[in-house]
């Protein structure tokens, strides 16, 4: 290789280097990043940032943590046009560059042992030039490659589950990759140095260092890495907690609740007693024709009757404390009612995860009507029992947009105003799925449909 050809190589390599580590960079932001129609100009914005600053610092001949900063500092600029949060954007840009900085001390390892495997003997200038390609292609090809499955790693732990990052979070996933990158921009400028214009390299001073530097470079990483999956197990721990309390409260406001529905329901057949009596008193009044005193007989009896004409019964004391909660609440705020729900027989289903189900449904529809205009706020309630199978269905209106996440369940942001479908229909999953059955959700204009399916569980 020429001396005029190497120079064309370095440039081609400079850009070659550049586009790589940006395709990397984007393939690392791609999980995270929502909306099908607009994915892929977000992926090309963080592409294009990547690779432009990835030159111009290139050229500038900046350092790495020069470049880090300005790159992170656009970033965090762009997070609305992505639709991600400025901590998680700070989190994973944090991430990469501590990936890329081990993965690169790692590698360059690697690299001083495989240049001195290959001696340069005396030879024409051409064959340096061509030795020297070869070796930084490989150190590129390499380090490429480590970084790859590195950033695949993080990438995949952290799509696990959906982490929701506040301060003290941040500050405690950004201590390992902070501390990474700053040894490796100390062991960067240590390991080339002049010295009365002699080069030292520090694996030539110290071979220890060859062994150590790495070890360290991926305790770092490995520390990153078990300090998010320690950090997701905590917060899946706590909505596990959060559910179970939920969960109880829901429960012990149903239990407060039955013993209104008991009271209710002794009334009904108080009531059936007395209405033989009833009508033997209105025979007599009426044959001896006191129909000032019949009057008012029949006026207390329809006070006394008139509680129960406007109370649902769905046939089971539970759903009737619910739907005719919600009943009431709704018909305060001028939401439309519809209740169509014919409970199965007893034995069946247990009450209180039917309960759980309709309460976070129509919990979340009611919530979603208050966002609609008055006039056009409904909710539709059916559950009918098919064979083995009791189907349950929820439908309202809302405004606004829903976006469906990664687990089906509805997406909702502080930047975006959407129906809170999303609160409690994981309960409602869970509930389901104790009957093998499942949660479908959907939407038709501006109509939110969930449906949920449960089967009859045979006894042992």
């Amino acid at each position: 290789m020429s001396e005029t050809g190497f120079r064309i190589f370095e440039r081609v390599f400079s850009a070659g280097a550049g586009s790589t580590y940006a395709v990397l960079f984007t393939a690392f932001f791609q999980p995270f990043l929502t909306g099908r129609g607009r994915k892929r100009r977000k992926l090309l914005l963080v592409f294009s940032i990547y690779i432009l600053f990835e030159l111009v610092c290139g050229w500038a001949a900046l350092p790495q943590g020069s470049f880090g900063l300005v790159l992170t500092a656009l970033l965090l600029a762009v997070s609305k046009w992505i639709d991600l949060e400025k901590p998680f954007v700070f989190l994973l840009t944090l991430l990469y560059f501590n990936a890329r900085i081990s993965s690169g001390l790692m590698v360059q390892s690697l690299y001083f042992i495989m240049e001195r495997s290959i001696p340069s003997r005396p030879g024409p200038l051409e064959a340096v030039f061509l030795r020297a390609a070869f070796l930084v292609t490989l150190f590129l090809v390499s380090h490429a490659a480590m970084l790859a499955v590195m950033l695949y790693a993080l990438q995949r732990q952290m799509r696990k589950q959906r982490m929701t990052l506040h301060r003290r979070e941040l500050c405690y996933l950004s201590l390992l990759p902070m501390a990474g990158i700053l040894f490796g921009q100390v062991i960067a400028r240590l390991l080339i140095e002049f010295k009365d214009g002699v080069l030292l390299q520090l694996y030539e001073r110290h071979p220890a260092f060859l062994a150590v530097i790495p070890v360290l470079a991926l305790l770092f990483y490995a520390g990153t890495y078990l300090t998010i999956a320690f950090q997701q197990g905590m917060a899946a721990l706590r909505e596990e907690q959060a559910t179970y309390f939920v969960e109880r409260q829901q429960s012990q406001a149903i239990r407060a609740r039955i013993h209104e529905a008991e009271q209710f329901y002794a009334r009904i057949r108080r009531l059936e007693h007395e209405m033989r009596g009833h009508m033997t008193n209105i025979k007599g009044l009426a044959q001896s024709g006191e129909y000032e005193s019949l009057t008012d007989y029949i006026a207390r009896m329809d006070e006394s009757i008139s509680d129960f004409g406007s109370t649902l019964q769905t046939g089971n004391p539970v759903t009737d404390v619910i739907v005719n909660d919600i009943r009431r609440r709704s018909l305060d705020l001028g939401i439309r009612f519809q209740v169509d729900l014919h409970y199965p027989e007893p034995g069946a289903y247990d009450a209180f995860d039917v309960g759980i189900i309709l309460q976070n449904l129509l919990q979340n529809a009611m919530e979603a009507c208050e966002k609609v205009s008055e006039g056009e706020r409904f909710m539709v309630l059916t559950g009918k029992r098919k064979g083995r199978f009791f189907l349950i269905e929820v439908k309202n209106s809302f405004a606004g947009e829903v976006v469906f996440g990664q687990d089906g369940l509805p997406v909702t942001t502080k930047k975006e105003d959407v129906p809170m479908h999303g609160i409690g229909l994981s309960n409602v999953r869970r509930e389901a799925e104790k009957y093998m059955g499942g949660l479908e959700l959907k939407t038709d204009r501006q109509i939110f449909f969930a449906t949920v399916l449960l089967q009859e569980r045979s006894d042992p």
